[in-house]
């Protein structure tokens, strides 16, 4: 029955001109630009569209080998290993470093706890010192502890200095998954350890994606070469997964260089700068609402818990202040209308102070 209900969709004819709040286009790189654009063709006519074949085997050319090495400069880690899909970069590279005498404290509730009292994770970890391995409660060979830079379902930064410093005391790994953050913070887009002042040598493996702030599409690994050579290796991401498409590889790279200013221009910094603008616009409430010429995604279980779906908007650096505004007084009528506001809108105040909540000491970042 539910098959033919779901056979007997269509999509419909009608078309609606929104506001797009969600994308991952951070910077605007996956639109046509003056520098990474022509350059993706050329290396699209130089080494075709794919390289048909995994990179230890014939998969790996001049791109892919200077895409590692820029990204290595880049996260700030001594070498780097790029993927073709963002995905598969966690699912692969975490089952292979972790093995049966090992935990690995990544839970959607202990790094959301974690983010909002590192405290929370201390505990964690001081449990499963003591248990130690189930049945035999021999100590753990190793204790790897993953968090994100910026928690994309709740728009939170983790607090990354009070968790390295926890990592440390109790010499567990630091794994940092950097999807949502690598490109759109930091002063020059190198994320949240930028961002916070943290040294990347405190941080022992560094993830991220090329599908949002780079608009292609990817992931990395960056960490010690001892680290980037094991997983070379082992990690069945890299032995059997085709590689990243040349031309997406380009793209990156040149999206980097337009970054650091390597283009001969400011447009890298200027994109940065108005991502930051952009930020005080951002709402610190996650909640289900559907407002009317506002583009978001709505995100449901299993990804929320089964009663907390809700819609997450992403802000661009190519978002307006007139775009805002607007966001913010669709999102505010739908607000009031089903009652979800964290703070509900005072009569006769600016709709552009609509999202500060007096109990907030700080904005989110998306």
């Amino acid at each position: 029955m539910n098959a033919v209900k779901l056979m007997s969709c269509r999509r419909t004819e009608k078309l609606s001109r929104c506001l797009n709040l969600g994308s991952y286009n951070y910077l605007g790189f996956a639109a046509a630009d003056e520098y990474c654009t022509p350059r993706a063709i050329e290396a699209l006519k130089q080494f075709s569209s794919s390289t048909c074949s995994p990179r230890v085997d014939g998969g790996t050319t001049t791109l892919h080998s200077e895409l590692d090495d820029c990204v290595a400069k880049f996260a700030g880690k001594p070498a780097a290993l790029a993927f073709g899909m963002g995905y598969i970069t966690n699912s692969a590279i975490i089952p292979v470093l972790i093995g049966k005498l090992c935990v690995a404290a990544l839970s959607y509730l202990i790094n959301l706890l974690s983010v909002l009292a590192p405290s929370h994770l201390e505990k964690v970890l001081r449990e499963h010192i003591d248990e130690g391995q189930p049945r035999t409660h021999r100590p753990w060979k190793k204790i790897i502890v993953v968090v994100e830079g910026i928690y994309s379902m709740e728009g939170e930064l983790c607090k990354l200095p009070e968790i390295v410093a926890i990592c440390k005391k109790y010499k567990a790994y630091l794994y940092l998954d950097e999807a949502h953050s690598i490109g759109a913070v930091g002063k020059t887009g190198r994320g949240v350890c930028e961002l916070l002042g943290v040294d990347t040598a405190d941080v022992d493996i560094i993830m991220g994606t090329f599908a949002k702030s780079f608009g292609s599409c990817g992931g990395y690994i960056a960490g010690a070469k001892e680290l980037i050579q094991y997983l070379k290796c082992t990690c069945p991401a890299h032995l059997y997964g085709t590689a990243i498409s040349p031309p997406a590889a380009q793209q990156i790279l040149s999206a980097i260089q337009v970054l650091l200013g390597e283009d001969g221009s400011s447009r890298g910094a200027q994109r940065l700068a108005r991502i930051r603008e952009n930020k005080p616009y951002t709402f610190d409430h996650p909640a289900t609402w559907v407002g009317t010429g506002v583009a978001v995604v709505v995100v449901g279980f299993p990804a929320t818990p089964l009663l907390l779906t809700r819609a997450r908007i992403c802000i661009l650096a190519s978002h307006t202040t007139e775009d805002l505004v607007r966001a913010l007084e669709v999102i505010s009528k739908v607000g009031d209308l089903v009652g979800i506001k964290n703070c509900p809108a005072e009569p006769k105040k600016d709709i552009t102070q609509l999202h500060i909540c007096p109990n907030k000491s700080k904005y989110n970042i998306f």
